[in-house]
């Protein structure tokens, strides 16, 4: 840091779980090299986003201090937010159009799986083929996970609209060509959504290689799957996650 660019001094603990979570993702191979972010609502009209910074080295190298807060046109909420050399990410109109147009979200995250990519090119949609091996990813398939068939940098409200309107009032829509986007009320909540999907990206793929058919779950079976309560399906879901990456939980 520069005289310039003062390290961010409010929200610490929010800084540090996006920077905790962008480093999940980058562990989890969703978002290698330099590309991906993740964002918090932190007010109706500000946010916390991972920005590019001067010395930029990955999402698998996050820190704290490369969350900056901004307001949903990206100007800097606060003094010294985009100072030295900051800027945000050119895709932040993805994270502000669905923070303007649905007030049940907080975190938006966006990454690059290369197996949810490849499974859809391969004309393979996320669908519930598993059961207890992941009950919240099945619960989340079996109602649909949306496309948005265009490969574009999402960089403009407009384009920012046209995926919001592909995602509809679901938690995660496939962009085509491109990777995902999972949008949840915490930032874990989102990231876990993103792993759920990928997971079931990448069975699909090893099925349909192996030349088998991919079959959604029976409802019998689907009823009979237990909701194990967030604490488990989130709590200890992430701190799994941390734990996998060596950091303190």
């Amino acid at each position: 840091m520069t005289s310039e660019d003062p390290s961010p001094q409010d929200h610490g603990p929010e800084r540090e779980a996006i920077a905790g979570a962008c480093r999940v993702l980058a562990h989890r191979g969703l978002a290698d090299g330099i590309l991906g972010h993740i964002s918090l609502r932190i007010a109706e009209d500000t946010l916390l986003v991972r920005c590019r910074g001067p010395r930029e080295r990955g999402l698998a190298y996050t820190r704290a201090e490369d969350i900056r807060l901004v307001d949903l046109d990206g100007n800097p909420a606060a003094v010294g937010e985009l100072g030295g050399g900051y800027t945000v990410p050119n895709e932040l109109p993805l994270h502000t159009e669905l923070f303007r147009r649905r007030t049940d979200l907080r975190a938006v995250v966006h990454a690059h799986p290369p197996r949810v990519v490849a499974a859809d090119l391969a004309g393979l949609t996320v669908r519930p083929i598993v059961g207890a091996y992941d009950i919240p990813g099945t619960r989340l398939a079996a109602d649909g996970v949306p496309v948005y068939p265009r490969g574009v940098l999402i960089r403009n409200r407009r384009l920012a609209a046209e995926m919001a309107d592909a995602m509809g009032a679901r938690p995660v829509v496939v962009l085509r060509g491109h990777g995902l986007t999972s949008a949840a009320e915490t930032v874990e909540r989102a990231v876990l959504q993103a792993i759920s999907v990928d997971s079931l990206a990448g069975l699909a793929l090893k099925v349909a290689s192996a030349g088998g058919e991919l079959v959604d779950l029976p409802d019998a079976d689907m009823a009979e799957l237990p909701d194990l309560g967030g604490a488990f399906n989130t709590g200890t879901a992430w701190r799994h996650e941390l734990a996998r990456l060596g950091e303190r939980c």
